[in-house]
């Protein structure tokens, strides 16, 4: 036994689902006695049932939802550099089996046994989301492990996501450890981007789109594409390179077009890509006579239209308008593509809503594929709520 370590007592009756091996423990399953409440956000807890059986080592915090995010069914592992190094040399090998190159989601949070963490990989530079009060209480010993494993050139902590104010923690400016000059630029598939890993959105690029992007360039060869949302051009470049005829790209964001412009030129495709600074709904409704059926391939990836439970109906409207407003831009026999990252939004009703807005635009599609993250994304087999990305493409009559 740790003597030093903290302890979390969950109520009668509530250590099933731990058991049965769901990673999270909720604020209601623990008995919140004053002690408890009184532990600093980010404890190392060990977790005990109500007979008194240690069940393993959580964080914890006493301010969130998810009140503990377990590290480790062993109630005695040690939780330190030694402890990061193994869980991060065993995502490595997963990523060195799928990929050639360096540049992939190395740690997927719970999927990878890291409650709370994201790190993608860009070559020797690393960009790690500190997304819980737990991982922000460790992280001296996962940039020790993180030196120890791959010795990158630069780590780039990032504390700018939403999430991290449900853990009642403060957003804040990236935290860089070593050196790092400017974007870093990535390869995918032949194709080079730029990424700003201290200020773009996430860690600055999509990785879970990628395998999708391969199937959506396949479908570009000699099509007028638009790529709505298409932040640093990665759908949009990838159709370029494969051959299309021309690419028009909407975002609201004029710095991600602006490194989407530096990829573009990168890539020999300036001449053939064009790059509009616009809200997508003012964009598709002040312009859809001018683009009327206009496009031979639409992309849609926008961000995610119902971010809480309680705005899902409102999410799944908005899905419903983007299909009807994209499908208006489409020629006969179009493909679109329209994707949702929305972890509340479960497919089926994705799809319903997809369907119901091609309804309204008076189309018929049939769905060709229905997809989500690329491998470097994987999935927790007790925690649904990592299976959030659906990407559809439909062929359109």
């Amino acid at each position: 036994m740790n003597p030093e370590r903290a302890e979390i007592h969950l109520l009668a009756g509530h250590s099933k689902r731990l058991r049965q091996g769901h990673p999270w423990i909720f604020s209601n399953e623990i008995r919140m006695d004053e002690a408890t409440k009184r532990l600093p956000k980010g404890t190392l807890a060990t977790v005990i049932d109500a007979g008194g059986e240690r069940l393993g080592v959580a964080t914890f915090n006493p301010h969130s939802l998810i009140a503990g995010r377990l590290l480790s069914a062993a109630p005695d592992a040690a939780i330190d550099e030694a402890f990061f190094a193994v869980r991060l040399s065993r995502a490595l090998a997963l990523r060195a089996a799928l990929y050639a190159g360096p540049h992939y989601r190395l740690i997927h949070a719970e999927a990878d046994g890291l409650p709370g963490l994201v790190i993608d990989r860009y070559g020797d530079v690393l960009a790690v989301q500190l997304n819980s009060a737990g991982m922000e209480s460790l992280v001296v010993q996962l940039t020790a492990a993180l030196k120890h494993v791959l010795s990158p050139r630069a780590i780039v902590l990032r504390r700018d996501s939403g999430v991290r104010e449900l853990e009642g923690l403060a957003r804040a400016e990236a935290e860089i450890i070593g050196t790092l000059e400017g974007p870093v630029e990535i390869d995918e598939s032949g194709v080079r981007f730029l990424a700003d890993l201290g200020h773009g959105q996430k860690t600055g690029w999509y990785y879970d789109q990628r395998d999708n992007r391969d199937f959506v360039a396949r479908l570009a060869r000699d099509r007028r594409v638009l790529d709505l949302y298409c932040h640093t051009g990665g759908f949009a470049l990838r159709a370029a390179v494969a051959g299309a005829a021309d690419v028009l790209a909407i975002d609201s964001s004029q710095p991600a077009l602006a490194f989407a412009e530096r990829a573009a030129a990168l890539n020999g495709v300036a001449a053939r890509v064009r790059f509009e600074v616009a809200d997508v709904f003012d964009w598709l409704a002040k312009t859809k006579a001018e683009h009327a059926g206009a496009f031979g391939l639409v992309i849609a990836d926008p961000p995610a239209f119902a971010a809480t439970r309680k705005t899902l109906p409102a999410g799944l409207k908005a899905y419903r308008k983007l299909t009807r407003l994209a499908v208006g831009c489409c020629a006969r026999e179009a493909y679109l593509v329209i994707a949702s990252c929305s972890h509340h939004v479960d497919q089926i009703s994705f799809l319903e809503a997809v369907h119901a807005g091609l309804r309204d635009a008076g189309r018929v599609g049939r769905l060709i594929r229905i997809a989500g993250a690329g491998p470097d994304h994987p999935a927790h087999t007790a925690l649904p709520e990592s299976t959030y990305l659906k990407c559809a493409v439909l062929a359109l009559d």
